[in-house]
């Protein structure tokens, strides 16, 4: 019955019933719909009830670990560096990206630009010290001191962030490419200097045969700005990166329309959205926020997060997602995450981590690199000095000449791209297709699985059971059945309690909270409900309770139903079948999955025969049926023993423990926090189509590290030899620093640009 008193709440209060989040003067002691707006009743004391001034009651939720990240900025290579502003490392001199990504956060954009106004000032400076040496226009004892005041603001103030780069090194004692590029230009611009402000301090043996000390100005200035090209390109490419970050936020709206305690809607900024508000989204619209729907049926177009280009149909108890937008109905749905607690936000947030995180085989790189700039500094020393002593007159000018280009062509710059680089671009290609990577790790060693154990619920099934039918036992009917296991089921986030709840609700069986409630992950639950013990679940669940085993409800087949058992105060009363159909997309991601060599292990709490069907229709490898959760942990520890690279594939709390022993845990973007949070990787379609884009993602991005790595080294070992001078025996050419300073500006440019071919990786 329906109480439309004047007193909020009054009928609900008295029998701890429902009531109108709308009409909150209208109550009723069983669930249903207001007679006034027609919108779905809630529990008294639901969090959707509201205050006098609309808020949403209780405590605001606690601060989110995004939210304590907010405004401060770390390094890709090295996440112990945490800093308040933008800047640059101070171990590798690289760019540090913000730990949470926001629309206003432009920090790389604005560095890029700086960078970009530095290199273009430094062109025609550059090019005119060039000239200048190349044609000699002016007196012998001019043109140094021209050279000089058109090369010092380029070595100085457009390269002047180099040499603060270069005293990071040595002050962290962490040889770098800035050491190198600093000891490089530093020395042919001192020298420089020297040899035009006082150059009869040098000997005889440095006069060139103009009878003058040659002086390197067009070296440090070409130097400084071909670094500066390959800066505003790394930058360039490291803004482009972020576009898809920033493009997920944008998808968020700025406002919400809220609807108060009275029923009027009011439009306020989206960060005034408590959880538990109710907010009404219009056709067209985009949902503000996390949410269940309350009320109203809409088609919503989901791509930006799923990929999926058909809409979904939504209804009352169905979840939406902020930043999709609704296609064409209204819809009133109830807040359940707003803000950095959202699935948009954790989707950033999972991207920008990876992309910060550094794979494993770059600890391969920074080890070599630490090793290697200590040793092309050993090599140019010695380089001065056998010119020095050895070579032609004259020696030492060749010296300084071989010397400083060592140090030039030598630099690690696409050393210290080649993986970053590749993570960042890989981590951008798998969020467009709805692969979320923890770390840079995981997307590393995702490649290397052979085997894939699956939960079935959810993962290849749709994961929205429903009952197909009730059979209760004599002396039992059933309504009872339904209500008993419908209320004991309240608490339980399992589809198919879920299942069974809807079902009740839908013939109209009132269901009631049960006083004590236990879940059995992957068997059922316990429940105490107005004094009785029951007990729901599969028959595992039943011989541990020490029910009454009734074979009468056994003997009806099934074909492949999921059979629930009903048990209160000990006995058996009856059994619930449901079906939950396969999703379109399985078998064709089973059949890729082969095709991939990758074996296919089920491991279900599921009874035998609907295991046993899916696992046959789909072509499954091997499948274990009424699996507990410590079962499947025993699965995965089982096949890694026997030497495979294990995935486990799940979306419930049941399967935490097995994604978090599994070399990979994947868990499915529709399945729980917990699930998610034990995952290396989050699938935000929520089907096994995501697993083959990741391994495609995983494979190309792999690929193009050891492409990047494998270049930079091969161009290291070719260019240093060249640079010291080997081929001027034979050939009687030695490598200028110019040239040698456009080779490490080519070998970075290289390196981006492989890494952006990921981009266009087929999935």
């Amino acid at each position: 019955t329906v109480d439309e008193t004047n007193s909020p709440g009054r009928g609900a209060a008295a029998g701890g019933g429902y009531v109108c989040p709308m009409h909150p003067d209208v109550t009723s002691d069983a669930p249903g719909d207001c007679p006034r707006c027609g919108m779905h009743l809630v529990p008294l004391g639901h969090p959707a009830e509201h205050d006098q001034h609309g808020q949403a009651t209780g405590a605001d939720p606690a601060p989110s670990a995004a939210q304590g990240k907010a405004g401060q900025y770390t390094c890709p290579m090295h996440p112990e560096i945490v800093r308040d502003k933008p800047g640059r490392c101070p171990i590798c001199g690289m760019h540090l990206e913000p730990m949470v990504a926001t629309t206003g956060d432009d920090s790389a954009m604005q560095e890029y630009r700086a960078m970009a106004l530095r290199f273009w000032v430094s062109v025609p400076l550059s090019l005119a010290v060039l000239a200048l040496t190349m044609l000699k226009p002016l007196a012998m004892d001019v043109q140094p001191w021209v050279e000089l005041a058109l090369a010092t603001p380029v070595v100085l103030w457009c390269a002047g962030q180099f040499f603060v780069w270069f005293a990071d090194s040595l002050r962290n004692r962490s040889p770098n490419m800035w050491t190198l590029i600093g000891l490089g230009v530093g020395t042919a611009y001192t020298y420089s200097v020297v040899a035009t402000v006082a150059p009869g301090i040098f000997p005889d043996a440095l006069l060139n045969d103009e009878g003058t000390i040659p002086v390197y100005f067009e070296a440090a200035a070409l130097i400084c700005t071909l670094t500066l090209l390959g800066q505003v390109l790394e930058l360039r490419a490291r803004a482009s990166t972020g576009d898809a970050i920033k493009g997920l936020l944008d998808l968020a709206p700025a406002t919400a329309r809220r609807i108060g305690r009275d029923g009027v809607e009011e439009e306020v900024a989206l960060a005034q959205i408590a959880v538990g508000d109710w907010v009404r989204v219009r056709p067209g619209e985009k949902v503000p926020v996390d949410g269940t729907v309350e009320s109203g049926e809409s088609a919503v177009d989901e791509s930006m997060l799923t990929g999926e280009p058909v809409p979904a149909d939504k209804q009352a108890g169905d979840r939406v997602i902020g930043g999709t937008v609704n296609a064409t109905g209204s819809l009133v749905v109830t807040a359940a995450a707003v803000g950095a607690d959202s699935v948009l936000s954790r989707v950033v947030e999972m991207v920008a981590t990876a992309q910060r995180s550094k794979a494993p085989m770059q600890r391969l790189a920074d080890r070599v690199a630490g090793v290697f700039v200590l040793v092309v500094i050993a090599i140019a020393v010695a380089t001065f000095f056998v010119w020095g002593v050895f070579g032609p007159e004259p020696s030492w000018g060749y010296g300084l000449i071989a010397a400083v280009s060592v140090l030039i062509i030598a630099c690690p710059c696409a050393l210290g791209l080649a993986t970053p680089m590749s993570v960042m671009v890989g981590s951008g290609l798998g969020a467009k297709h709805g692969v979320l990577f923890s770390d840079a790790a995981a997307m590393e060693k995702m490649r290397e699985v052979d085997t894939i154990v699956v939960d079935k619920t959810g993962t290849l099934t749709v994961g929205k059971p429903s009952v197909r039918s009730v059979r209760p036992a004599d002396g039992h009917t059933e309504g009872e059945v339904l209500r008993i296991a419908g209320s004991a089921n309240l608490g339980s986030e399992h589809p198919i309690a879920h299942a069974i709840v809807r079902a009740a609700q839908d013939r109209g069986v009132a269901l009631t909270e049960p006083e004590q409630f236990e879940a059995a992950p992957g068997a059922g639950v316990r429940a105490t409900l107005q004094g009785r013990a029951v007990v729901v679940g599969n028959m595992s669940l039943m011989h541990e309770a020490d029910i009454r085993h009734d074979h009468a409800l056994d003997e009806q087949g099934d074909d492949g139903a999921t059979v629930i058992s009903v048990a209160a105060d000990g006995e058996r009363i009856g059994v619930i079948a449901l079906t939950d159909a396969i999703k379109d997309s399985t078998p064709e991601a089973v059949r890729r999955l082969h095709e991939d060599g990758v074996a296919i292990v089920m491991a279900t709490g599921d009874a035998e025969a609907p295991a046993k069907q899916v696992a046959e229709h789909l072509g499954i490898d091997a499948f274990h049926a009424g699996v507990k959760p410590d079962g499947k942990l025993a699965i995965v520890e089982g096949l890694q023993g026997e030497g495979h690279l294990v995935a486990m594939a799940g979306d419930g709390i049941n399967d935490a423990p097995a994604l978090a022993q599994a070399d990979i845990g994947i868990a499915m973007g529709t399945g729980s926090d917990v699930a998610i949070d034990a995952a290396q990787i989050t699938l935000v379609r929520g089907d096994l189509r995501g697993i083959n884009a990741a391994l495609a993602v995983s494979r190309a991005t792999v690929r193009n590290m050891k492409q990047n790595l494998g270049f930079a080294f091969v161009y290291n070992a070719m260019g240093i030899p060249i640079a010291a001078g080997v081929l001027y025996p034979a050939t009687g050419l030695l490598l200028s620093p110019v040239i040698a300073a456009a080779a490490m500006s080519l070998s970075s440019v290289s390196v981006i640009v492989n890494a952006l071919r990921l981009r266009r990786t087929p999935m």
